[in-house]
């Protein structure tokens, strides 16, 4: 890839991320107040300003982490705790609220890589003085070792960029038994050279992701490094409870000479797990003792929204940032009932995206999907092919009902996380008018994504969203429905087990496209070709709301991290204050 073609694709993403970010704006009839920036209600900036260095900042959460180890670590906000917190990666994305966020900048890499063989090649040489928390050298081959791990079969969730476009890899499992992949060599101790099957331009964005972190072999335990991840940034662990607390502490190791994005600014972080959502609310409303320094980890439960959005004093603790996520109905392809594309298309006229928004916390925090990809990757154009009434037609789906055999409706399961019972609830409901009779089943967030990602159990039904990794529409529509990507055990999205040769065959040529712009017009185009087959229902672009204490600093939602807080930057206004 030519330095030209490098430049016109920064551009290209950054042009269209700042364009998705203003067209996903709800404006003021939308129920709530939206900021110049497209941030919607809550705080325009950052809530609290500069931190101080120092003090606890504790995190409430409803929830334990799904994986953190950097092989597994695949899911927001996880990625972002790990990748701003335990571990570094070749590049990481600028601590910036908005379009300038979007920037990525070298984070263990010297630069963003230099291509050669036409992007096939690409070469990464590593910052001097980078260390570990024992302080022990960070390797380029410990970065090759994770690397290797992410094709373990044992190791499942994460992300399988590497599996894609990595070269010669095709019956590899990883590096447990020994063998190693000759397409990531290491020249010397500081270099990494990845041999790539085609050209990826955007490969300096694709190593953001904590794949490319560093695991120093010495330190693999398996599936249990889940539990203790040995630390390349600025925090260690220092205990981990499961499903009640994790306290991390500075990494004395960690140089902030080496590293232009992450401040550190609390002495301690303490997650603190288990508690109900509107208690972590309410308890951050309040911002009494301890309270008034933390932050919340999961959504503002929908019930609590009133009672920010009408007070200005918590209204200003409130962050909304877009997610640039597609929240779906994933229907399980594989078997019947939705193994009939009439019985898939009759769905998408039965659901009534209306009564999801009002379940998930109503227009001021959500709008109706109409396609799968976001408008963050479509330049702020919302494409609607099917041209579904937002409270749905129950008349047309039981005429394509009809037309499928099905002239009474069916049965049906729908599993969800427990956070998202009531939106559950509305689906079983708004199904009932079309004659579909839906089971709920709802699991513990923590092991959500294992059990959906079951593919020989998978339920008929699943909530899920997806989110760009990075803006291309190569980090989506691929991800969710190219049957090749399906995995027997911890399966990610494609939770509907779409297998369509057409598809397939088209995401290949749209990959091995050279100019930035065609690939994004001809993503649209497929995207729009994927909805005529309905292998899920696109519900709704979310906004993701998160309150902070009132003695919290540098708090805001970052646009690639799906509107999560940047723990990269969060602090305390007065660490004095700060109790733990």
């Amino acid at each position: 890839m030519t330095k030209r073609m490098h430049v016109a694709l920064a551009a290209s993403l950054a042009t269209s991320l700042v364009l998705g970010l203003g067209a996903c704006s709800t404006g003021n009839d939308s129920g709530g107040e939206t900021s110049d920036d497209g941030r919607g209600p809550g705080a325009a900036g950052v809530i609290g300003g500069t931190p101080k260095k120092g003090g606890t900042l504790t995190v409430l959460s409803n929830q334990d982490f799904s994986h953190l180890d950097p092989a597994r670590n695949w899911v927001m906000p996880n990625m972002d705790f790990g990748v701003r917190l335990l571990y570094r990666t070749l590049t990481t994305f600028k601590a910036a609220p908005g379009a300038a966020g979007s920037e990525i900048v070298p984070d263990l890499a010297t630069d963003l890589g230099k291509p050669s063989e036409g992007g096939k090649v690409w070469t990464f040489t590593l910052k001097k003085g980078l260390k570990y928390e024992d302080g022990s050298p960070v390797k380029a081959e410990d970065i090759k070792y994770n690397v290797e791990r992410s094709f373990s079969p044992d190791l499942t969730g994460g992300p399988d960029y590497a599996q894609q476009y990595l070269a010669d890899t095709e019956g590899y499992q990883g590096p447990l038994k020994g063998k190693h992949l000759k397409s990531i060599e290491v020249p010397d101790d500081r270099t990494l050279v990845f041999r790539l099957k085609r050209p990826v331009a955007e490969f300096s964005y694709t190593v953001t992701l904590p794949t490319f972190s560093p695991v120093p072999e010495s330190r693999e335990k398996g599936v249990q490094y889940d539990l203790r991840p040995f630390s390349s940034g600025p925090y260690k662990i220092a205990r981990y409870d499961r499903g009640k607390q994790m306290v991390l502490v500075r990494n004395k190791h960690w140089d902030p000479g080496t590293d232009s994005v992450r401040k550190a600014y609390p002495d301690k972080i303490v997650v603190k797990m288990g508690f109900k959502g509107g208690q972590i609310d309410d308890r951050i409303i309040a911002s009494q003792g301890a309270d008034a320094s933390a932050v919340e980890w999961a959504d503002m439960q929908p019930a609590s929204v009133s009672k920010v959005l009408s007070n200005k004093e918590t209204r200003k603790r409130l962050t909304a940032e877009l997610t640039g996520c597609t929240d779906m109905l994933h229907l399980n392809t594989s078997r019947a009932p939705f193994d009939d594309p009439k019985v898939r298309e009759a769905m998408q006229y039965a659901v009534d995206k209306d009564g999801q928004m009002t379940a998930n916390g109503g227009p001021a925090l959500n709008e109706v999907a109409t396609a799968y990809l976001p408008p963050s990757l479509t330049a702020g154009n919302k494409s609607d092919v099917l041209r579904v009434e937002p409270g749905g037609d129950p008349a047309k789906a039981k005429k394509l009902l009809a037309a499928a055999g099905k002239p009474k409706g069916f049965k049906t399961t729908l599993t969800v996380s427990t956070g998202d019972k009531s939106r559950a609830e509305a689906l079983q409901e708004s199904l009932s008018r079309s004659g579909i009779e839906v089971k709920i089943q709802a699991v513990d967030p923590s092991v959500y994504y294992d059990t959906i990602g079951d593919t020989k159990n998978a339920p008929d039904m699943a909530i899920s969203g997806w989110c760009p990794d990075y803006p291309s529409g190569s980090t989506f529509l691929p991800f969710i429905f190219d049957g090749r990507t399906i995995k027997e055990k911890g399966n990610q999205g494609n939770y509907a087990q779409f297998r369509d040769e057409e598809v397939m065959k088209r995401m290949d040529e749209i990959a091995d496209m050279g100019d930035p712009t065609e690939a994004n017009k001809a993503w649209i185009e497929l995207d729009a070709q994927i909805m005529a087959k309905s292998p899920s229902v696109p519900l709704l672009w979310e906004r993701k709301p998160l309150l902070a204490g009132s003695n919290v600093a540098g708090a805001f939602g970052h646009p690639m991290w799906t509107g999560q807080f940047d723990y990269a930057v969060i602090g305390l206004k007065n660490p004095d204050k700060s109790q733990g």
